[in-house]
């Protein structure tokens, strides 16, 4: 028996609890948990915003270290050094044809399996794949990717997608040139990572935007060269900070319809605004037909950073070894898996960035 954090029905609090992990079967994976980050997708499952099957034990950005490996496993051996990766392309779909593999149709299968039992028997799915909110887990092979030498293992469970979604937001959807100018809506785990994402890429004036005005030490020590608390004038703030225009480039990371709005309004002429935060079916944006014409703006969606993650950690692995790109900073918080309610709690009061659990 190990302990979790199993989400019992949609809506229902966590309870940290005891369950019973499988040895791995064939082409899977055991994993000893060494941290796994809070992120704002894990409230989104337990609050029916996106839907996985339930009960089921919850988190989805972890590393740890590979205990056993079932038959057919090849590329890591017990004792490896592993970053969980919740959305492995399965290389035949359409879309991993297309080497759009951030969109693999089949990415999420997983979660439909029976992953665990609690101790009265109840079968309990995966999360988002990986069940990472658990001193152990047991995965398939294609969800573990080796972790970067150099970098502390605790650390690592970032990569996994805080650091993955904002490093691919910058670099891979928005294309973020050097002298550009950024806004970065939502100074969360996600937003700090888009934030130092903007910094390495050279943007020239990068402005962060929160509602919590505590949080501009935080954005600033990433990469913010200004600091806009959000209010029903924050584009008009924007477009001052930048000669009037409006920035090059706007990356939500909240999911909410008036921030989606405003980081539109918030961009140039021609700019372009990449939406990572996962809202609502019920947050819906409008424009006019007249004003898409005229601002010749860009807005695309961006899911998982649209990243490829075997090909960019060790992309980011560099940044990291070299100091340009500090994970460490993302943390605000490390607790315990009883910890998890009360972070939950944090991110509903738009409070800190990443809190890290970290196993003894």
């Amino acid at each position: 028996m190990i302990r979790a954090a199993v989400l019992p029905a949609v809506g229902s609090p966590l309870e940290i609890t005891g369950i019973e992990l499988p040895e791995p079967g064939p082409g899977q994976v055991r994993v000893r948990l060494a941290a796994a980050g809070v992120c704002h997708s894990d409230l989104s499952l337990s609050n029916g915003t996106m839907r996985v099957p339930v009960p089921a034990v919850l988190g989805h950005e972890g590393a740890g270290t590979v205990v056993s490996v079932g038959e057919g496993v090849a590329h890591v051996v017990p004792g490896d050094a592993v970053v969980l990766n919740w959305a492995p392309s399965c290389g035949a779909c359409h879309p991993c044809s297309l080497g759009e593999v951030w969109l693999c149709a089949n990415a999420l299968v997983g979660a439909a399996n029976i992953h665990a039992r609690t101790e009265d028997g109840t079968e309990l799915h995966p999360g988002l794949n990986v069940a990472a909110f658990a001193e152990e887990t047991v995965v398939a092979a294609n969800c573990v990717l080796p972790a970067p030498e150099g970098v502390p293992l605790t650390e690592a469970a970032l990569l996994g997608c805080a650091v993955l979604t904002g490093w691919g937001a910058v670099h891979h959807s928005a294309r973020v040139r050097e002298g550009e100018t950024v806004a970065v809506f939502g100074v969360g785990g996600v937003g700090l990572a888009t934030l130092q994402a903007a910094r390495i890429a050279g943007a020239s004036t990068i402005v962060a935007v929160d509602v919590s005005p505590e949080k501009e030490a935080l954005a600033r020590a990433a990469g913010a060269t200004e600091y806009v608390v959000a209010s029903e004038t924050t584009a008009k703030e924007i477009r001052k900070l930048t000669g009037g225009q409006g920035v090059d480039v706007a990356v939500e990371c909240v999911g909410r319809a008036v921030t989606i709005r405003t980081a539109w309004d918030s961009t140039r002429r021609g700019g372009r605004t990449t939406v990572v935060g996962i809202g609502g079916k019920d947050q819906q944006v409008t424009f006019n037909a007249l004003e898409i014409f005229h601002w010749g703006r860009t807005l695309a969606g961006c899911v998982y950073g649209n990243s490829n993650p075997a090909a960019d950690l060790p992309v980011l692995a560099e940044h990291i070894r070299a100091g340009r790109l500090d994970l460490g900073a993302l943390v605000t918080e490390r607790i315990t898996l009883d910890g998890i309610p009360g972070a939950f709690e944090n991110m509903l009061a738009g409070k800190g960035g990443r809190a890290l659990v970290v196993f003894p």
